[in-house]
């Protein structure tokens, strides 16, 4: 049997940012609909090595296609010259159960959820958005940037990191990637500095504590939190989200079991539970988004394994037209 090897830049050259938004907007309304079938992921640490593997599996029969994706988070992997995310996806024609194609799930997974803040933004930012705030320099975050400018008219960057370098090396691959619209980019010294009246907030950190102050955090700013996935996990203060009143999540059920930030708010009372809504729900119209210019929104993503689905599915399609990848015989 063949199956399709496609590796980091076959996925890359098949899946632009604008067609990953598409698919993870697809793959929300799928999700909100219940037209996808998707236990909550298994998480399975390794402690004594500092690190976490994941696995997600879903089906969706509208695209009869099935998927499983491994990936692995080792945050001192880059002290050991290794990508501090690894991964892979098997994407299965849901007919038959036959493999159709193995992928690379690093790149995948940092353009789904880069798109998954695209989606939210271009949802619930303000249409006026000039200013983007990145706060993590890490894997994730030029990926964040690139959606959000897919989205609205950036001109304006701000990034803050704990080590600075890491931020100066972003700000450079920022300015080679976004030429086009080229956006003004600045390295600040302070997480503060860094949102003094950004339009859009992007938090993409391993935070156990949160990243921002609620008091400096501009009216009107939306906010994409993307950075925890496990319950002792926060980047957001429990204040913002009492201020926002709502947090919009991908997945309600995976939001109350695995957001850190939801669950402690919820726990102390900051925030009420029919204040979650699903992004989904808003894309089809079902629930509203922004209800106003000053209103502070927040979008808190931990990742689903649909969105997986959705952008391998658009992956596979994209290089059997163009004859991407190569076989391999198992």
């Amino acid at each position: 049997m063949l199956v399709r090897w496609l590796s980091a830049s076959d996925v890359a050259r098949c899946l632009s940012m604008e067609a990953a938004i598409e698919a993870v907007r697809d793959a929300f309304v799928a999700v909100a609909r219940d037209a996808v079938a998707m236990p909550t992921r298994t998480q399975l640490a390794a402690e004594r090595f500092g690190g976490v593997s994941l696995f997600m599996p879903s089906h969706a029969p509208g695209l009869a296609r099935t998927a499983l994706k491994l990936v692995s988070v080792y945050p001192g992997n880059p002290a050991r010259g290794l990508p501090a995310i690894t991964g892979v996806v098997v994407l299965l024609d849901a007919e038959t159960g036959v493999p159709l194609a193995l992928m690379d799930a690093r790149v995948l997974t940092a353009l789904r959820t880069g798109a998954a803040s695209g989606v939210a933004t271009d949802v619930l930012a303000r249409p006026d958005a000039r200013v983007l705030a990145l706060i993590g320099a890490g894997a994730q975050a030029p990926y964040q940037a690139l959606a959000v400018c897919a989205v609205r008219p950036i001109r304006e960057i701000r990034i803050f990191n704990r080590t600075r370098q890491r931020a100066e090396e972003l700000a450079r691959r920022l300015a080679a990637e976004l030429d086009r619209q080229r956006p003004a980019i600045t390295v600040c010294a302070t997480p503060g500095e860094a949102v003094r009246e950004a339009d859009v907030i992007c938090t993409a950190t391993s935070a156990t504590t949160p990243v921002l102050e609620a008091a400096e955090v501009p009216a009107g700013a939306h906010v994409n939190a993307v950075g925890s996935f496990r319950p002792e996990m926060r980047e957001l203060p429990r204040d913002l989200l009492r201020r926002a009143g709502r947090v919009f999540v991908d997945q309600r059920e995976a939001a109350l079991e695995e957001a850190g930030e939801i669950i402690d708010a919820l726990a102390a009372g900051t925030l009420d539970p029919a204040g979650l809504v699903e992004i989904g729900a808003v894309i089809a119209g079902e629930r509203p988004g922004r209800e106003g210019s000053g209103e502070v929104t927040i979008f808190k993503s931990c990742g689903l394994a649909a969105q997986d689905l959705y952008a391998a599915a658009r992956v596979l399609a994209e290089a059997e037209a163009a004859g991407v990848g190569r076989w391999l015989e198992l």
